[in-house]
C-alpha cells in the first residue's frame, strides 16, 4: 500500500494518457470514414471529393489504364433513417457495401461514388438536406449529379465503355443513369431497389413522389446487357422486385438469386465469382476486356 501511494502521482498522468489513447482508437474504429478508408486501402483506391452541382461527392478511385473500361460502383442508401419514424442527421453508411464491392474488383479502372451527403465534410454540406436521403434520394438532380461524376472520370479513359454496378438504392441510381447514357457496356445491381413504389408499399412506408422510379425506364435500357443479383432471404428488397423488373426489360436482362444471402449479407466475399458470370446480350468478343 505504501509503494502504491508513493507511485500514484507518477502513474496518474500515464494512466490518463492510456485512457485518452484507448478512447481515441475506439473513436477511430467506430468512424464510418475510417472503415471506408480501410476498405479502400485493400483495393488500392484513393479518396477524393468531386464537385458536381449541387453536391460534393465522396469518391474512391483507381485509374491505371486509359485503354480499359471504367468500372463504376454506386453506394446504397446508407443510414437514411435512425428508425422507422426519425430521419437520420447523416446518411453515411456504417458499412459501405458498395465500396466493399469496388475494393474486390481487380479491373484496371475502378471508381466508387458515394451518394450525396455520405462521408461529406461539414464545409461541403451546404446542399445536404434530409430530403436528399429520404423522399428525393432518386430525384432528377441527384441522378444528374452522379451521371456527371461518371462523365468526369471518363475523361481520364476517353472512348472507353462503362461497367456500372449499384448496391441497393445505388442500383436504382445505376438504372436511371444507364437510361441517360449510350456507353454502358454492362449493368449490374446487387440487392437493387428497382421499384421503390412497390418496395415502399410492401413496407408500408411513405411513397417518394419526388424520386424517379427505375421500373419506368426499363424499356429504355432494353438493349443494355444486365444482371441483377438478389439474395433469396432478402426481406428488404425481395427477389420478386428484380424478377418483375427483368420481365419489363426483356431478353438482355436476367436475375441471379443467391442462396442464403440477405440484403446486407456478405456480398463482397461472393463478388469475385459473381463478376465472372455471363451477362445476357454481352458481346463475346468484349467479355474478357470488360472484366480487366
Amino acid at each position: 500500500m505504501l509503494i502504491r501511494a508513493l507511485f500514484a502521482p507518477l502513474l496518474a498522468p500515464f494512466s490518463m494518457l492510456l485512457w485518452i489513447l484507448a478512447t481515441s482508437l475506439t473513436g477511430c474504429h467506430s468512424d464510418p470514414r475510417y472503415h471506408a478508408d480501410q476498405l479502400a486501402l485493400r483495393g488500392d483506391l484513393q479518396h477524393g471529393t468531386l464537385w458536381v452541382a449541387p453536391f460534393h461527392l465522396t469518391t474512391y478511385t483507381r485509374i491505371t489504364r486509359v485503354d480499359r473500361p471504367l468500372h463504376v460502383y454506386i453506394e446504397g442508401d446508407g443510414r437514411a433513417w435512425r428508425d422507422r419514424y426519425r430521419v437520420s442527421h447523416d446518411p453515411t453508411p456504417r458499412r459501405a457495401m458498395g465500396l466493399a464491392l469496388a475494393a474486390k474488383d481487380t479491373a484496371a479502372n475502378v471508381v466508387y461514388l458515394a451518394r450525396p451527403c455520405q462521408f461529406t465534410a461539414a464545409e461541403h454540406a451546404s446542399a445536404c438536406r434530409p430530403e436528399y436521403w429520404t423522399g428525393k434520394r432518386f430525384a432528377p438532380d441527384v441522378v444528374a449529379s452522379m451521371n456527371a461524376a461518371i462523365s468526369h472520370y471518363l475523361r481520364q479513359t476517353p472512348g472507353q465503355p462503362v461497367v456500372l454496378t449499384g448496391y441497393s438504392g445505388g442500383g436504382a441510381i445505376a438504372v436511371l443513369i444507364a437510361a441517360r447514357r449510350k456507353d454502358i457496356a454492362l449493368l449490374r445491381t446487387v440487392a437493387g431497389n428497382l421499384n421503390h413504389v412497390a418496395v415502399n408499399r410492401l413496407h408500408r412506408v411513405a411513397p417518394m413522389p419526388d424520386s424517379l422510379n427505375p421500373t419506368d425506364v426499363a424499356s429504355e435500357i432494353a438493349a443494355v446487357p444486365q444482371l441483377h443479383f438478389s439474395g433469396d432471404t432478402d426481406r428488404i428488397v425481395p427477389s420478386i422486385i428484380a424478377h418483375f423488373f427483368v420481365t419489363a426489360v426483356g431478353r438482355c436482362a436476367d436475375v441471379r438469386e443467391v442462396h442464403d444471402v440477405d440484403h446486407e449479407g456478405d456480398w463482397p466475399a461472393l463478388w469475385p465469382a459473381l463478376l465472372q458470370m455471363r451477362v445476357p446480350c454481352e458481346d463475346p468478343a468484349q467479355r474478357s476486356l470488360l472484366r480487366v
